[in-house]
């Protein structure tokens, strides 16, 4: 092995280390609460002595904002606004039906929660630097999911007299409200029927197709066929 790989590889240690410590905090964050999180915990799971820990996080709240700024806010804006931001030319309705639809609902996600959910309960009251950071993410979603209601409103998709900022804060909590049921009842059927009302609800947003006069709309196969009788 060449000395300048050795000095690469002792370079990249510092940020395999902050990035296991990151992961780490958020497993023991969404089991337990920050308040009950435990430094010891993490430090013994990661096998990171006290000193590596700090020197990468000033304090466990420096630490539980990272976990924010950098893993539960990569959740929203891959499972919803990287889809919506890549799927521009579809039909944006079809694609928050499907972003749903994809929303995991295991047992073990039912149990769980949502960690953005969890941590807004649990630390908007108490500390202000935690409410901005999530609340950035909300803003974020919320932003997302407007947009691309604005497409579909100028594409004639959906319904002209819906205020896309109120409809997506709207989507929002009904997914977050349907999550925290499950959560309460730990059963997957309950996030299941509130996935179900969500996308029906969804469907009505759909600007209905505009109709020709009765009579007027004739399919290229009718035109052919009318063609050979002649």
């Amino acid at each position: 092995m060449s000395l300048g790989h050795t000095r690469k590889q002792r370079l990249r240690d510092p940020e395999r280390t902050r990035e296991r410590l990151l992961q780490a905090a958020f497993q023991e964050v969404y089991r337990y609460g920050f308040q009950n999180a435990g430094i010891d915990t993490i430090l013994a799971s990661t096998n990171v002595t006290k000193g590596a820990l700090y020197y990468h996080f000033e304090s466990k709240e420096a630490l539980g904002y990272a976990v924010v700024e950098e893993i539960v806010a990569k959740f929203s804006y891959d499972r919803w606004l990287l889809p919506l931001e890549q799927s521009k030319d579809q039909d944006p309705i079809d694609v928050l039906i499907d972003l749903v639809h994809a929303i995991p609902s295991s047992p073990r996600d039912v149990k769980g929660g949502c960690a953005l959910v969890n941590l807004a309960q649990e630390m908007s009251h108490l500390d202000e630097q935690f409410r901005k950071r999530l609340e950035k993410i909300f803003r974020g979603w919320q932003e997302g999911i407007a947009a691309a209601l604005r497409r579909g409103q100028s594409e004639g998709i959906v319904v002209r007299d819906l205020v896309p900022d109120e409809t997506a804060t709207f989507l929002i909590a009904m997914v977050e409200g349907y999550e925290v049921l499950a959560k309460n009842a730990q059963d997957v059927k309950v996030w299941d029927v509130g996935k179900r009302n969500i996308v029906a609800w969804l469907k009505s947003l759909r600007a209905p197709r505009p109709t020709g006069r009765p009579g007027r709309r004739t399919s290229k196969k009718h035109v052919v066929r009318q063609r050979q009788r002649f």
